[in-house]
């Protein structure tokens, strides 16, 4: 659709953030990398920076959510901080509720709350959590039950968030399928879509926008796709930065979660064909490369999704490299001007 064929610099940039801990390093020293990417993005111009909610995964640091959210708008001053996202299903509507309320209150017009239905954990994870697999079933009903608090306190409402209630605090809803996409589309709601580990499952983008109502939130839909970037000075050196995020997804395939592990010249030795077939499309989505080549990969995936949106996700060792990739996305942009 050429009319949608638009330039990257009319595309706002967003970040995701999981809170990495890279290997030998603590979740403390993960935190404080989490703040310095989220000034550096905030400095660039970048729009939002969400945090990932994930339960007893040695790696990721970002568990408690809302708490990590705090600390990162607290330490920085424009950008929008949020989550992408909190697992509803793993929490009670109210918790989060006045979780959110409470961030909206310190940060007036800064706080995002990205929704998601799936656990981010695993099974005997989600029992210590208190919740029910089924909870994952009931999200509409969750939903509902949540948006309820952020609305005006009604008269003689027995159970109220306080704060929260009359707070207006973008509700997001992301999904790596189509459910979600409908659901996000029948209520008017924005979706985001969780292309850095669901390639595959694109048409979701489009199904959104052919199924998006007009509600009191938005008058036309607002797709976000995320997906995971590895820009670094030189081709060579994005294609050895990147072999960091493909030994994090063998060990996700492997069933064994690590730290992030420092980059290799070769991944040959460390993967089978199968493992290599499953990294290689698990991160089918990703873009990897200099600036030329992210820049044709972000054209192709805008002209592929027509996203309003693009958050980004990057696993890198080195903080350093971490901050120069998006150092040439905002580089990109500018160029777009």
């Amino acid at each position: 659709m050429e009319s949608h064929l638009v330039s990257l610099a009319r595309i706002p940039f967003s970040v995701l953030d999981l809170a990495p801990i890279v290997q030998g390093q603590t979740a403390a020293q993960a935190f404080d990398n989490s703040v310095r990417l989220a000034q550096h993005a905030e400095h660039l111009g970048f729009e939002r920076f969400w945090v990932a909610e994930h339960h007893n995964i040695n790696g990721i640091a970002s568990s408690a959510t809302a708490v990590l959210i705090g600390h990162i708008a607290a330490q920085t001053r424009t950008i929008r901080v949020g989550s992408g996202g909190v697992m509803l299903p793993n929490h009670a509507p109210l918790i989060v509720a006045e979780q959110f309320g409470t961030l909206e209150s310190l940060f007036p017009g800064r706080i995002d709350l990205g929704l998601g239905r799936a656990p981010g954990t695993d099974g005997v994870t989600q029992q210590a959590l208190g919740r029910s697999p089924r909870s994952g079933l009931d999200f509409p009903d969750l939903l509902e039950e949540l948006r309820g608090y952020f609305r005006p306190a009604r008269s003689g409402q027995p159970v109220r968030a306080v704060p929260g209630e009359g707070l207006d605090i973008p509700i997001w809803l992301l999904g790596s399928s189509d459910f979600s996409a409908r659901l996000a589309a029948g209520l008017g709601l924005p979706f985001s879509f969780a292309g850095h580990f669901s390639p595959e499952g694109m048409a979701a983008m489009h199904l959104y926008r052919q199924l998006f109502k007009p509600s009191a939130t938005l008058a036309r839909p607002h797709a976000m796709i995320c997906v995971p970037v590895v820009a670094a000075d030189t081709h060579a050196q994005a294609q050895r930065l990147a072999t960091t995020q493909q030994q994090k997804f063998l060990s996700l395939v492997r069933g064994n979660r690590l730290q992030l592990q420092p980059p290799v010249d070769d991944m040959a030795a460390l993967w089978t064909e199968q493992e290599e077939w499953a990294v290689r499309h698990r991160l089918a989505a990703a873009i990897v490369g200099d600036a030329a080549t992210v820049e044709a990969g972000l054209q192709d995936l805008l002209r592929r999704t027509q996203a309003d949106e693009i958050m980004i996700v990057g696993d890198f060792h080195d903080i350093r490299d971490r901050l120069r990739s998006y150092e040439i996305l905002a580089e990109i942009k500018a160029r777009q001007v």
